[in-house]
């Protein structure tokens, strides 16, 4: 008697949610992204839909950072001074069909630049490339209040994705989104309930769930990566299962930058030769914890290194295969 599939039942669905406008939508893009959707747990075919595939998003800084070990500058060196260089690098040689730009140069560290000046960065990456941006924040509440607003502004119409709104900071950056017709990316410190709770504070400024993406953060692996893991993974039971609309919400996942502070990732040979090779090692670590988080839930990995993305990218297209364990079966065979 053959075996029967035992298939979980959910009666949740997660979000919708698209990134970019084309001209005829008020926009610019060449391209727009759509995430979200599901009816059931990862890549669990039989269970649920995945009418969206997860995506990867390049990370582009505005100013040169450095602080990245000299395996993940090596493939920008010589395009990391200019934004707009760096963005065309991404989308033409390494394929990138979603951007993150990061407003890094505001941050007070960086050189505190101007919300003016922030924006001619932001300016100049929708005049390189066409596909959807997401503009991230430098991190310090003060500077997303004034820096964030402009480049809302100056990026009106595009469909953008902006963060970070968190508990104790949100109400500027939803004021902006919901003037310049933006979605928005809610952040929380690993707490599944904090994280319910900026979606809640979000939405009750009258800004549609349906343009929220959550960030519960994000820990690189072996660096708090399970934590994660299991507020990833709770969120998603939570919606499909108990049917909690404020989190059916789409995931992003900065795996690039929690990836890229752990020391087995970027630490050289000489100090650690049983380790092998830093240039294998760096982007296999960004990659691992990549695909980890997509068996969470993630729906939005933003990350840097080429390598590392094009193995997750091979890697999604196995997954959102209906049965990629059989297939690979049949081609090995």
């Amino acid at each position: 008697m053959p075996l029967e599939l035992v298939k979980e039942k959910w009666t949740g669905k997660i979000n919708e949610v698209t990134i970019g406008a084309t001209k005829g939508e008020g926009g610019t893009r060449t391209s727009k992204i759509v995430v979200g959707g599901e009816t059931g747990l990862p890549f669990l075919h039989e269970e649920g839909e995945m009418p969206h595939r997860p995506v990867v998003a390049m990370e582009v800084w505005d100013t040169a950072p450095s602080d990245w070990p000299e395996v993940l500058a090596a493939p920008f060196k010589e395009v990391m001074d200019d934004p707009g260089r760096w963005s065309k690098k991404c989308v033409e040689e390494y394929g990138a069909d979603l951007l993150a730009l990061r407003l890094q140069s505001a941050h007070s560290d960086w050189g505190n630049a101007s919300p003016e000046k922030v924006s001619e960065g932001v300016k100049k990456v929708l005049e390189a490339v066409g596909v959807p941006l997401i503009i991230l924040g430098p991190g310090q509440d003060d500077r997303d209040n004034e820096v964030l607003p402009r480049c809302s502004e100056v990026a009106k119409g595009e469909k953008c994705l902006f963060g970070n709104a968190t508990q104790d900071n949100y109400k500027t950056l939803v004021a902006a989104c919901l003037a310049d017709g933006h979605s928005i990316i809610g952040e929380s410190p690993i707490d599944i309930n904090i994280a319910k709770q900026v979606n809640i504070l979000i939405s009750d400024m009258g800004f549609p769930l349906e343009k929220i993406i959550m960030d519960p953060t994000t820990g690189g692996l072996g660096y708090g990566l399970e934590y994660s893991y299991s507020i990833i993974e709770r969120g998603r039971l939570a919606a499909l299962g108990a049917g909690d609309k404020t989190m059916a919400l789409p995931i992003i996942c900065r795996v690039g930058q929690e990836s890229w502070r752990a020391k087995e990732a970027k630490a050289g040979e000489s100090d650690f030769p049983d380790w092998g090779a830093v240039s294998e090692r760096g982007p296999l670590w960004e990659a691992t914890t990549a695909v980890a988080l997509l068996q969470a839930g993630a729906d939005i990995l933003v990350m840097r290194h080429p390598r590392a993305v094009e193995s997750v990218r091979k890697t999604i297209d196995s997954l959102t295969r209906k049965n990629p364990l059989r297939d690979s079966a049949e081609t090995l065979d």
